[in-house]
Order: C-alpha cells, then structure tokens, then sequence
C-alpha cells in the first residue's frame, strides 16, 4: 500500500492552507483528490493542478481508480496526501481495504441541509452518520485548519 501521510476532508480541497501548510508540514510528494464527479471534469482538474505548488503530483480519481491505487505496492518515496469534500469517500477508502487511523477535518461550507457546528464545519444528518460509521471504525477524526492549530477531536461535535 502507498503511504498516506495525510487524509484531508476538506470541500475547498486545494486551496492557500492545503498548499501552504499541510504540504510543508506533512513532507507530502502528491495530492490524490478521490472525487467521482471532478474526475470526469478535465476544466476543474486543470485548474486543481495549477493550484499546487510546483514539483507536487496531483492526481484526481474516481473512488474505484483511487482505491486501486492506494493499494498498489509502494514503488519509491511517495508521500500521499488525501484529499476528498466529503465523508463518503473516506468511509469508501475504509469498505475498500485502505488502512489508517486519522483522518483531518477541514472545511465542510454551510449549504442547505447541513447543520453548522462551528465556523468552517457544517454536515447534514447523512454525513453525520458517516462520520460516526467511521469514528466506530477505530478512525480517529480530527478538526483542524491549519498544522498549527490545536487539533480538537470531533466526537464533540457528532
């Protein structure tokens, strides 16, 4: 399996903090977006490429392709991080065989149907469910903006 070094859920997914902060931070060589509908959308995957810094990797898959990859054998120095707008996709990568125990939340915008919890994290019942189906799984889930920030433990909040 590749080495995870970060999994992200944020709705912005590459964006000023992402870019300047958890790629420093977390010593990562690629970001994989897993995102069904950007991975048919050449334009949106265009422009997440011109948003990362230089020498970084991006990928976008569908969650099937991701989880191929992810599981694939380590061939170099990959350092992969993940990113995905919502908790489905992680709780896919956990029903696929992908193993980790950390899982970072960022940004989840108000919208309709959601719930705001605070400032940047909203969720609807659907993705409050999920993130508890994940948390059962021994996945650690953690509110955090920024490296810098005190990580809070989520379970606060669902």
């Amino acid at each position: 399996m590749k080495e995870l070094v970060l999994i992200r859920i944020d709705d912005r997914l590459i964006h000023g903090q992402v870019v300047t902060s958890w790629v420093g931070h977390t010593g990562a060589t690629e970001v994989l977006i897993i995102d069904d509908p950007i991975s048919k959308d050449n334009f949106l995957q265009r422009l997440l490429k011109a948003a990362a810094p230089e020498g970084i990797k991006v990928q976008v898959l569908n969650t099937e392709d991701a989880i191929s990859y992810l599981l694939e054998e380590q061939k170099g120095q990959e350092k992969i991080m993940v990113l995905v707008k919502t908790p489905d996709y992680i709780e896919a990568m956990l029903d696929g065989g992908i193993a980790f125990s950390k899982v970072i939340l960022g940004g989840m915008g108000a919208k309709e149907g959601r719930k705001r919890f605070n400032r940047n994290v909203s969720a609807s019942h659907e993705e409050l469910d999920t993130l508890k189906r994940i948390r059962q799984r021994d996945v650690e889930i953690y509110y955090q903006l920024v490296p810098g920030q005190r990580a809070e433990d989520i379970q606060k909040m669902i």
